[in-house]
Protein backbone atom coordinates (compact mmCIF):
# COMPACT_ATOMS: atom_id res chain seq x y z
CA UNK A 1 0.00 0.00 0.00
CA UNK A 2 1.52 3.59 -1.23
CA UNK A 3 1.93 6.24 1.52
CA UNK A 4 0.05 8.37 -0.56
CA UNK A 5 -3.69 6.92 0.28
CA UNK A 6 -2.56 6.68 4.10
CA UNK A 7 -3.85 10.74 4.36
CA UNK A 8 -5.00 10.81 8.31
CA UNK A 9 -4.26 8.99 11.54
CA UNK A 10 -7.62 7.02 11.12
CA UNK A 11 -6.04 5.28 7.82
CA UNK A 12 -3.20 4.52 9.67
CA UNK A 13 -5.21 2.77 12.59
CA UNK A 14 -6.92 0.93 9.73
CA UNK A 15 -4.37 -0.37 8.32
CA UNK A 16 -2.58 -1.62 11.85
CA UNK A 17 -5.95 -3.19 12.70
CA UNK A 18 -5.93 -4.95 9.25
CA UNK A 19 -2.06 -6.25 9.05
CA UNK A 20 -0.81 -7.09 12.87
CA UNK A 21 -2.41 -10.54 14.27
CA UNK A 22 -4.63 -10.37 16.76
CA UNK A 23 -2.59 -10.64 19.96
CA UNK A 24 -0.43 -7.59 18.71
CA UNK A 25 -3.55 -5.60 17.86
CA UNK A 26 -5.08 -6.74 20.96
CA UNK A 27 -2.30 -5.45 23.09
CA UNK A 28 -2.14 -2.06 21.51
CA UNK A 29 -5.84 -1.18 20.72
CA UNK A 30 -7.64 -2.66 24.24
CA UNK A 31 -9.11 -0.24 27.12
CA UNK A 32 -9.56 -1.38 30.14
CA UNK A 33 -13.70 -3.10 31.15
CA UNK A 34 -15.83 -1.48 28.74
CA UNK A 35 -13.68 1.02 27.02
CA UNK A 36 -15.51 3.95 27.85
CA UNK A 37 -12.62 5.93 28.81
CA UNK A 38 -11.27 5.24 25.52
CA UNK A 39 -13.74 5.89 23.51
CA UNK A 40 -14.53 9.06 25.32
CA UNK A 41 -10.45 10.34 24.92
CA UNK A 42 -11.60 10.54 21.02
CA UNK A 43 -14.88 11.88 21.14
CA UNK A 44 -14.39 14.47 24.17
CA UNK A 45 -12.14 16.69 21.30
CA UNK A 46 -15.35 16.43 19.06
CA UNK A 47 -17.49 18.48 21.40
CA UNK A 48 -14.88 21.18 21.35
CA UNK A 49 -15.73 23.97 18.64
CA UNK A 50 -12.63 26.83 17.82
CA UNK A 51 -14.04 30.20 16.96
CA UNK A 52 -12.12 31.53 14.20
CA UNK A 53 -10.75 35.03 13.94
CA UNK A 54 -10.01 36.41 10.03
CA UNK A 55 -8.16 38.91 8.75
CA UNK A 56 -4.91 38.02 10.58
CA UNK A 57 -1.55 37.84 8.76
CA UNK A 58 -0.57 33.84 9.47
CA UNK A 59 1.85 33.71 6.43
CA UNK A 60 4.33 32.79 9.28
CA UNK A 61 3.17 29.65 11.19
CA UNK A 62 6.42 28.72 13.20
CA UNK A 63 5.23 26.23 15.59
CA UNK A 64 8.38 25.08 17.72
CA UNK A 65 8.50 25.26 21.57
CA UNK A 66 10.36 24.36 24.46
CA UNK A 67 9.58 21.51 26.79
CA UNK A 68 11.69 21.84 30.31
CA UNK A 69 13.78 24.63 28.52
CA UNK A 70 14.71 22.18 25.19
CA UNK A 71 13.59 23.20 22.05
CA UNK A 72 11.36 21.01 19.88
CA UNK A 73 10.23 21.93 16.31
CA UNK A 74 6.68 20.85 17.19
CA UNK A 75 4.65 20.34 20.04
CA UNK A 76 3.70 17.20 19.58
CA UNK A 77 5.61 14.48 21.17
CA UNK A 78 5.50 10.78 21.10
CA UNK A 79 4.06 9.08 24.55
CA UNK A 80 5.75 6.13 26.07
CA UNK A 81 4.54 2.65 24.71
CA UNK A 82 5.67 -0.49 25.58
CA UNK A 83 6.61 -3.92 23.38
CA UNK A 84 6.74 -1.53 20.34
CA UNK A 85 8.74 -4.90 18.53
CA UNK A 86 4.79 -6.17 18.53
CA UNK A 87 4.44 -3.43 15.92
CA UNK A 88 7.64 -3.98 13.68
CA UNK A 89 11.08 -5.40 14.11
CA UNK A 90 11.79 -1.66 14.24
CA UNK A 91 10.69 -1.11 17.65
CA UNK A 92 11.68 1.46 19.55
CA UNK A 93 14.17 2.64 17.56
CA UNK A 94 12.29 3.31 14.61
CA UNK A 95 10.18 5.52 16.95
CA UNK A 96 13.16 7.34 17.94
CA UNK A 97 14.39 8.10 14.80
CA UNK A 98 11.36 9.43 13.49
CA UNK A 99 11.25 11.22 16.57
CA UNK A 100 14.54 12.99 16.21
CA UNK A 101 13.95 13.52 12.09
CA UNK A 102 10.99 15.87 13.41
CA UNK A 103 13.02 17.43 16.47
CA UNK A 104 10.76 16.59 18.50
CA UNK A 105 10.31 14.69 22.18
CA UNK A 106 10.16 10.82 22.44
CA UNK A 107 9.54 9.14 25.83
CA UNK A 108 10.95 5.58 26.36
CA UNK A 109 8.71 3.12 28.16
CA UNK A 110 10.59 1.14 30.72
CA UNK A 111 8.77 -1.87 28.86
CA UNK A 112 10.73 -1.67 25.57
CA UNK A 113 12.23 -4.05 23.63
CA UNK A 114 15.64 -2.22 23.06
CA UNK A 115 17.26 -0.92 25.69
CA UNK A 116 17.10 2.37 26.88
CA UNK A 117 20.87 3.19 25.48
CA UNK A 118 20.43 0.99 22.59
CA UNK A 119 17.52 3.71 21.58
CA UNK A 120 19.39 6.41 22.96
CA UNK A 121 22.28 5.86 20.66
CA UNK A 122 20.17 5.23 17.34
CA UNK A 123 19.55 8.66 17.50
CA UNK A 124 21.67 10.84 20.09
CA UNK A 125 20.66 14.00 18.69
CA UNK A 126 16.86 13.61 19.23
CA UNK A 127 15.64 14.67 22.64
CA UNK A 128 14.68 11.78 24.70
CA UNK A 129 12.60 11.09 28.33
CA UNK A 130 12.26 7.97 30.57
CA UNK A 131 9.26 6.69 31.27
CA UNK A 132 9.60 5.02 34.84
CA UNK A 133 7.85 2.62 37.15
CA UNK A 134 8.97 2.46 40.42
CA UNK A 135 9.39 -1.30 41.35
CA UNK A 136 9.55 -2.63 44.84
CA UNK A 137 12.84 -3.22 44.91
CA UNK A 138 14.33 0.13 45.19
CA UNK A 139 17.15 -0.49 43.60
CA UNK A 140 16.33 -2.22 40.60
CA UNK A 141 14.23 1.56 40.17
CA UNK A 142 17.33 3.39 41.24
CA UNK A 143 19.51 1.40 38.65
CA UNK A 144 16.99 2.30 35.89
CA UNK A 145 16.91 6.21 37.06
CA UNK A 146 21.14 5.90 36.84
CA UNK A 147 21.45 4.33 33.61
CA UNK A 148 18.93 6.70 32.08
CA UNK A 149 20.60 9.73 33.45
CA UNK A 150 24.07 8.44 32.16
CA UNK A 151 22.83 7.56 28.90
CA UNK A 152 21.61 11.45 28.41
CA UNK A 153 17.44 11.38 29.36
CA UNK A 154 16.77 14.73 29.74
CA UNK A 155 13.85 14.12 31.95
CA UNK A 156 12.16 11.07 34.16
CA UNK A 157 8.24 10.48 33.55
CA UNK A 158 6.97 8.92 36.66
CA UNK A 159 3.90 7.05 35.91
CA UNK A 160 1.33 7.10 38.76
CA UNK A 161 -1.46 5.26 37.34
CA UNK A 162 -0.60 2.09 37.25
CA UNK A 163 -0.03 0.70 41.55
CA UNK A 164 -1.46 -2.16 39.64
CA UNK A 165 -2.79 -3.30 35.91
CA UNK A 166 -6.24 -2.28 34.86
CA UNK A 167 -8.31 -4.82 33.45
CA UNK A 168 -8.87 -5.30 29.58
CA UNK A 169 -10.96 -7.88 28.30
CA UNK A 170 -9.97 -8.71 25.10
CA UNK A 171 -6.59 -9.63 26.47
CA UNK A 172 -7.81 -11.36 29.00
CA UNK A 173 -10.52 -13.28 26.42
CA UNK A 174 -7.71 -14.42 23.63
CA UNK A 175 -5.16 -14.74 26.23
CA UNK A 176 -2.42 -12.28 25.63
CA UNK A 177 1.19 -13.60 24.46
CA UNK A 178 4.54 -12.32 24.44
CA UNK A 179 6.62 -13.87 21.54
CA UNK A 180 9.08 -15.52 22.38
CA UNK A 181 11.81 -13.46 20.46
CA UNK A 182 11.32 -10.29 22.63
CA UNK A 183 12.70 -9.03 25.35
CA UNK A 184 11.79 -6.63 28.48
CA UNK A 185 15.06 -5.01 27.42
CA UNK A 186 15.67 -2.62 29.90
CA UNK A 187 14.97 -5.42 33.08
CA UNK A 188 17.37 -8.18 32.32
CA UNK A 189 18.14 -7.76 28.82
CA UNK A 190 16.83 -11.69 28.25
CA UNK A 191 15.51 -13.60 26.06
CA UNK A 192 11.51 -13.73 27.40
CA UNK A 193 11.92 -17.35 26.25
CA UNK A 194 14.16 -18.17 28.77
CA UNK A 195 14.05 -15.71 31.45
CA UNK A 196 10.28 -16.78 33.48
CA UNK A 197 10.35 -13.88 35.65
CA UNK A 198 10.67 -11.20 33.27
CA UNK A 199 8.10 -13.22 30.66
CA UNK A 200 5.78 -13.79 33.39
CA UNK A 201 6.01 -10.07 34.36
CA UNK A 202 4.96 -8.99 30.69
CA UNK A 203 2.01 -11.29 30.28
CA UNK A 204 0.83 -9.47 33.45
CA UNK A 205 0.98 -6.10 32.10
CA UNK A 206 -0.34 -6.81 28.93
CA UNK A 207 -3.38 -8.88 30.25
CA UNK A 208 -4.36 -6.49 33.34
CA UNK A 209 -3.23 -9.84 35.63
CA UNK A 210 -1.75 -9.51 39.13
CA UNK A 211 0.72 -7.02 38.48
CA UNK A 212 4.25 -7.37 40.74
CA UNK A 213 6.52 -5.02 38.88
CA UNK A 214 4.89 -1.83 40.01
CA UNK A 215 5.32 -0.77 44.04
CA UNK A 216 1.65 -0.49 44.98
CA UNK A 217 2.42 1.57 48.52
CA UNK A 218 4.08 4.48 45.85
CA UNK A 219 3.36 7.76 47.50
CA UNK A 220 4.18 11.46 47.38
CA UNK A 221 7.31 10.81 50.05
CA UNK A 222 8.47 9.15 47.17
CA UNK A 223 9.23 11.88 45.01
CA UNK A 224 11.79 12.99 47.44
CA UNK A 225 13.67 9.83 47.31
CA UNK A 226 13.86 10.09 43.24
CA UNK A 227 15.05 13.57 43.87
CA UNK A 228 18.05 12.40 46.29
CA UNK A 229 19.41 9.65 43.75
CA UNK A 230 18.98 11.50 40.26
CA UNK A 231 19.33 15.71 39.12
CA UNK A 232 17.00 14.58 36.64
CA UNK A 233 13.38 16.91 35.85
CA UNK A 234 10.20 14.86 37.17
CA UNK A 235 7.48 15.13 35.08
CA UNK A 236 4.17 12.79 36.66
CA UNK A 237 2.28 10.93 33.92
CA UNK A 238 -1.25 9.93 34.89
CA UNK A 239 -2.29 13.42 37.17
CA UNK A 240 -6.15 13.87 36.26
CA UNK A 241 -7.47 16.21 39.32
CA UNK A 242 -7.09 19.63 40.44
CA UNK A 243 -6.23 17.76 43.53
CA UNK A 244 -3.40 16.18 42.59
CA UNK A 245 -1.76 19.19 40.36
CA UNK A 246 -1.68 20.84 43.50
CA UNK A 247 0.51 18.55 45.70
CA UNK A 248 2.31 18.29 42.23
CA UNK A 249 3.34 21.82 42.83
CA UNK A 250 3.93 21.38 46.45
CA UNK A 251 6.40 18.31 45.74
CA UNK A 252 8.33 20.51 43.17
CA UNK A 253 8.10 18.56 40.71
CA UNK A 254 8.79 19.98 36.80
CA UNK A 255 5.59 18.75 35.04
CA UNK A 256 2.80 16.19 34.48
CA UNK A 257 1.34 14.61 31.48
CA UNK A 258 -1.92 14.74 31.96
CA UNK A 259 -2.62 11.06 30.81
CA UNK A 260 -5.42 8.90 31.63
CA UNK A 261 -3.49 5.96 30.12
CA UNK A 262 -5.24 5.49 26.86
CA UNK A 263 -7.89 4.65 29.15
CA UNK A 264 -5.85 0.84 30.04
CA UNK A 265 -6.42 1.45 33.31
CA UNK A 266 -9.02 2.79 35.60
CA UNK A 267 -12.40 3.09 33.44
CA UNK A 268 -14.70 6.10 33.46
CA UNK A 269 -12.22 8.35 34.42
CA UNK A 270 -12.35 11.38 32.42
CA UNK A 271 -11.07 12.22 29.21
CA UNK A 272 -7.72 13.90 29.39
CA UNK A 273 -8.64 17.07 27.77
CA UNK A 274 -11.72 17.75 29.66
CA UNK A 275 -9.25 17.00 32.54
CA UNK A 276 -7.19 19.26 30.85
CA UNK A 277 -8.23 22.97 32.13
CA UNK A 278 -8.44 22.58 36.10
CA UNK A 279 -5.16 21.09 36.26
CA UNK A 280 -3.86 24.07 34.10
CA UNK A 281 -5.64 26.19 36.40
CA UNK A 282 -4.23 24.43 39.43
CA UNK A 283 -0.55 23.92 38.06
CA UNK A 284 -0.74 27.87 37.05
CA UNK A 285 2.97 28.60 35.99
CA UNK A 286 4.44 26.68 38.91
CA UNK A 287 5.49 23.59 36.27
CA UNK A 288 4.55 22.19 32.86
CA UNK A 289 1.75 20.88 31.85
CA UNK A 290 1.43 17.96 28.71
CA UNK A 291 -1.26 15.72 28.03
CA UNK A 292 -1.71 13.05 26.22
CA UNK A 293 -5.02 10.96 25.34
CA UNK A 294 -7.30 10.97 21.84
CA UNK A 295 -5.47 13.02 19.75
CA UNK A 296 -5.86 12.04 16.03
CA UNK A 297 -5.89 15.24 14.33
CA UNK A 298 -3.91 18.82 14.13
CA UNK A 299 -7.30 20.50 15.17
CA UNK A 300 -6.80 18.39 18.45
CA UNK A 301 -3.65 19.53 18.65
CA UNK A 302 -4.75 23.48 18.38
CA UNK A 303 -7.50 22.67 21.13
CA UNK A 304 -5.40 20.87 23.51
CA UNK A 305 -2.52 23.70 23.12
CA UNK A 306 -5.88 26.38 23.55
CA UNK A 307 -6.92 24.83 26.48
CA UNK A 308 -3.42 25.39 28.37
CA UNK A 309 -0.85 22.03 27.16
CA UNK A 310 2.45 23.40 26.55
CA UNK A 311 2.76 20.21 23.70
CA UNK A 312 0.66 17.06 23.41
CA UNK A 313 1.88 13.42 23.39
CA UNK A 314 0.50 10.40 21.03
CA UNK A 315 1.06 7.36 21.87
CA UNK A 316 -1.75 4.33 19.83
CA UNK A 317 -0.89 6.70 16.65
CA UNK A 318 2.59 6.31 16.20
CA UNK A 319 2.11 2.58 16.91
CA UNK A 320 0.18 2.51 13.85
CA UNK A 321 2.67 4.59 11.81
CA UNK A 322 5.41 1.70 13.16
CA UNK A 323 3.47 -1.23 11.96
CA UNK A 324 2.89 0.69 8.18
CA UNK A 325 6.67 1.06 7.45
CA UNK A 326 8.84 1.28 10.88
CA UNK A 327 10.50 5.44 11.01
CA UNK A 328 9.15 6.44 7.65
CA UNK A 329 5.40 5.09 9.03
CA UNK A 330 6.09 7.24 12.58
CA UNK A 331 7.60 9.94 10.15
CA UNK A 332 4.59 10.04 8.41
CA UNK A 333 2.09 10.24 11.25
CA UNK A 334 4.34 13.32 12.69
CA UNK A 335 4.17 14.77 9.49
CA UNK A 336 0.61 14.47 8.79
CA UNK A 337 -0.09 16.31 12.58
CA UNK A 338 2.45 18.60 11.80
CA UNK A 339 1.25 19.33 8.46
CA UNK A 340 -2.62 19.64 9.56
CA UNK A 341 -1.47 21.85 13.02
CA UNK A 342 -0.15 24.28 10.70
CA UNK A 343 -3.20 24.31 8.58
CA UNK A 344 -5.76 24.73 11.75
CA UNK A 345 -3.38 27.68 12.76
CA UNK A 346 -3.92 29.57 9.17
CA UNK A 347 -7.86 28.88 9.64
CA UNK A 348 -7.59 30.00 13.28
CA UNK A 349 -6.32 33.12 12.18
CA UNK A 350 -3.76 32.42 14.96
CA UNK A 351 0.45 32.16 15.27
CA UNK A 352 1.73 29.79 17.48
CA UNK A 353 2.31 32.30 20.39
CA UNK A 354 -1.49 32.80 20.30
CA UNK A 355 -3.03 29.64 20.44
CA UNK A 356 -3.45 30.41 24.35
CA UNK A 357 -5.76 33.01 23.50
CA UNK A 358 -8.40 31.14 21.41
CA UNK A 359 -11.54 30.92 22.70
CA UNK A 360 -12.26 27.29 22.31
CA UNK A 361 -16.05 26.42 23.13
CA UNK A 362 -17.78 23.63 24.13
CA UNK A 363 -20.77 21.96 22.77
CA UNK A 364 -21.18 20.03 26.00
CA UNK A 365 -22.76 21.05 29.69
CA UNK A 366 -19.95 19.03 31.51
CA UNK A 367 -17.25 21.03 30.17
CA UNK A 368 -19.04 24.61 30.57
CA UNK A 369 -17.57 25.17 34.40
CA UNK A 370 -13.97 24.30 33.78
CA UNK A 371 -13.98 25.87 29.93
CA UNK A 372 -15.24 29.23 31.46
CA UNK A 373 -12.43 29.04 34.63
CA UNK A 374 -9.99 28.56 32.14
CA UNK A 375 -10.77 31.18 29.88
CA UNK A 376 -10.23 33.82 32.55
CA UNK A 377 -6.78 32.26 33.44
CA UNK A 378 -5.50 31.68 29.89
CA UNK A 379 -6.01 35.81 29.27
CA UNK A 380 -4.44 36.50 32.19
CA UNK A 381 -1.46 34.01 31.03
CA UNK A 382 -1.28 35.44 27.67
CA UNK A 383 -1.66 38.84 28.65
CA UNK A 384 1.30 38.44 31.11
CA UNK A 385 3.07 37.43 27.95
CA UNK A 386 3.86 33.91 29.67
CA UNK A 387 2.95 32.60 26.08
Amino acid sequence: MSSDSLVCLKDFEKYAKEHLNRNSWGFFSAGAEGCQTLRDNEEAFRRLRLRPRFLRDVSVRDMSATVLGQRVDMPIGISPTANQGLASPQGEIGTAKAAAQFQTCMICSTYSNFTMEDIMNSSPDGLKWFQLYVRPDRETTAGLVRRAERAGYKALVLTVDLPIVGRRYPDLRHGFSMPPHLRVANLGNADLSQNKKDRNEALDYGMGGPDQSSDIALSWKDIAWLRSICSLPIILKGILTAEDARLAVQHGVDGILVSNHGGRQLDGVPATIEALPEIVQAAGDKLEVYMDGGVRTGTDVLKALALGARAVFIGRPAVWGLCYKGQEGVAKVLSILKEELSLAMALSGVSFSQIPAIVVSPSHSSTRVCYDTLCLYMIDVYKSGLY
